[in-house]
């Protein structure tokens, strides 16, 4: 009897092991979207668009431009047009309007511990 319960519980594992939640980033390339995120204990939302080259953000009555250079159909660095700021991001996963995201600085700084946020982006066009 407990052998069968430990085979059992030792095939659940290595099955949920094996689970690979749904990407088809292709669609969320380009166009445009909408994100919420939190300044100071505030939720905001914010907006922007995107093509294979740039991205336009829209947030706090301000407008911010960055270049997109993408390593796959998944991860992508935006480069601040004036700061140079580098951010990478992985889409790690999609539904058929929006997709998850993990971001951090693309440039490692010795001095800082490396923060992962994780957002969601819906496509709105």
């Amino acid at each position: 009897m407990m052998k069968n319960i430990l085979s059992t519980v030792a095939l659940c594992l290595i099955l949920a092991s094996c689970y690979q939640p749904e990407r088809e980033c292709e669609k969320y390339k380009t166009g445009t979207f909408q994100f919420n995120y939190e300044i100071d204990g505030t939720e905001k939302v914010g907006k922007f668009t995107r093509t294979e080259d740039y991205s336009v953000d829209y947030y706090e009555n301000k407008i911010d431009s960055a270049t997109v250079r993408w390593f796959n159909d998944c991860e992508f660095v935006l480069q601040d047009i004036h700061s140079k700021t580098a951010i990478h991001y992985k889409i790690i996963s999609t539904t058929d309007s929006s997709y998850t995201f993990q971001y951090k600085s693309a440039v490692k700084d010795p001095n800082k511990k490396l923060v992962v946020k994780t957002g969601t982006a819906i496509k709105t066009n």
